[in-house]
């Protein structure tokens, strides 16, 4: 009998005990869940991933490569961010279909975050946006059945935000807000996480400053005008092939002024974004003498460098460039 109470005694142990490690896997599966996030731009994921970490599960609708101002989402991707928790997208006119996305979001219980919102904003100039202007309407009158769904709306700004690094920080920090919000008992997960991220970018932006600061050249000629932001941060006179836009093309009038511009100026270093065509920035740099190098705007993941490395990539290329 006592080896009976003994034997019963241990199968009801082993049963607790597995019974135990069940209700421990169904509580590491509850606080495993993780908010699903949605982005547009790779530097938005970056962010999101680095604050979120292992409390967030980021997708981008944008494939890597592809072009953010173009992009045209498809139902699959509309019903993807109609499932999400968040839906972050950069602003100021990057994604150019952005209306018919919050369209089909809001009111889907699904957090929006305009990521650009409070950033220090660069205001195109008349000259510009005449331009800008005069190619849509040259557009329009080619094509007047053109589909209209994509009509290019900038709204005057400079939509490259995330290439100025204080920018970067505002855009983060919007970010966490909207992690907080949605998920308060993490907000103090997600507050170190923001604090580590804007140390690292104030940490480069602290690095190189003074560095730019002793240069004596200060022309950076690119093949498309992205990086304003950059320029503003360090001081740095942007001209450019293509507008803000990734729009113009080069002209003999064009090329001519930049030409002259090039060689009034010394420029030995044409500078091309790296997921443009390096044709006309080659074009520019045989007639000047000049050296075609690659830079990152950074809006899509490329040659598997974080927004980080990239900015670091970028800032001590054109250090080095110009220093020559």
């Amino acid at each position: 009998m006592k080896r009976k109470l003994i034997s019963l005694g241990l199968i009801l142990g082993i049963l607790f005990s597995f019974a135990g490690c069940k209700s421990n896997e169904d509580l590491d599966d509850d606080n495993g869940e993780r908010l699903r996030v949605g982005v547009t731009i790779n530097p938005l994921k970056d962010f999101a991933e680095a604050i979120g970490g292992d409390k967030v599960d980021v997708f981008s609708i944008i494939p890597d490569g592809s072009d953010a101002h173009d992009f045209d989402p498809k139902p699959r991707d509309l019903n993807d961010l109609v499932k999400s928790d968040i839906f972050i997208y950069n602003g100021l006119g990057m994604e150019e279909w952005i209306d018919s996305v919050l369209t089909t979001v809001e009111g889907k219980d699904v957090k929006i975050v305009e990521a650009s919102t409070g950033v220090d904003e660069i205001n195109l100039s008349e000259e510009d946006a005449h331009e800008h202007a005069t190619e849509e309407e040259h557009n329009e009158n080619h094509d007047e059945d053109h589909d209209h769904d994509h009509d290019h709306d900038h709204n005057g700004k400079d939509p490259h935000t995330w290439l100025s690094l204080s920018n970067a920080i505002i855009e983060a920090e919007n970010i966490k807000n909207a992690f907080c919000e949605v998920d308060p008992e993490n907000k103090g997960y997600y507050e170190q996480n923001f604090e580590k991220l804007k140390s690292e970018f104030n940490s480069l932006y602290e690095e190189y400053v003074p560095k730019f600061n002793e240069l004596s050249n200060k022309d950076f000629v690119t093949g498309h005008a992205a990086f304003g932001y950059l320029c503003r941060d360090f001081g740095l006179t942007q001209n450019s092939i293509a507008d803000v836009f990734g729009e113009g093309e080069l002209t003999p009038k064009n090329l001519e002024a930049l030409i002259n511009y090039c060689k009034e100026n010394g420029v030995k270093t044409i500078f091309s974004e790296s997921t443009s065509s390096e044709k006309e920035a080659e074009t520019l740099a045989k007639e000047v003498s000049a050296k075609v190098v690659k830079v990152y705007s950074l809006e899509t993941k490329e040659d598997n460098m974080s927004y980080l490395e990239g900015m670091r990539y970028n800032l001590e290329t054109i250090y080095n460039e110009l220093s020559k």
